[in-house]
């Protein structure tokens, strides 16, 4: 077996969150990080040492979008991608929003500028990879390219309200 070559970052484990209300729709948010191109993004992000996915899940989107009202978080699929830089696996998380009237918040304005619930059959676009990925597989549909998506046994999508 080879080294990895020293261009190629570390490993990145990270969790999207597919936080779900009564009437289906699905919170997704404007990212407008710096140096990236805008995409529209899943509450997600780092894992942190300690936690598990769906406590990262529910952490991130308390973080991101103000959101706290979250219920039964579920690891529902793990999405890799390997590339000439580095290897990203990020886990997908469904939940539940408890609060049918929430309205999310922009607590981090330099990496959202909004939020907004969506029809998960008429998401905006583009979208983030990983959230690409993740609503992919949660919505049974294939990988985008670059993607290897496992899913999770016994957590159907349309269990979740996924297709």
């Amino acid at each position: 077996m080879t080294g990895a070559p020293e261009n190629r970052r570390a490993p990145v484990v990270g969790v999207g969150a597919i936080l779900v209300r009564s009437d289906g729709a699905v919170l997704i948010g404007r990212r407008i990080k710096r140096g990236e191109t805008p995409t529209w993004c899943l509450p997600g992000g780092h894992v942190e040492a300690g936690e598990t996915f769906e406590t990262a899940a529910v952490r991130e989107i308390a973080e991101e979008s103000g959101l706290r009202e979250v219920a039964g978080p579920r690891v529902f699929a793990v999405a890799l991608r390997i590339d000439a830089d580095g290897t990203q696996l990020t886990a997908g998380v469904v939940a539940r929003s408890t609060d049918p009237g929430a309205e999310p918040a922009t607590p981090e304005p330099e990496v959202f500028d909004r939020w907004t619930w969506a029809r998960p059959e008429a998401l905006p676009t583009p979208l983030f990879p990983a959230s690409a990925a993740l609503l992919a597989a949660w919505r049974g549909r294939p990988a985008p390219d670059g993607w290897t998506v496992y899913a999770t046994p016994g957590v159907p999508a349309e269990e979740e309200g996924g297709r």
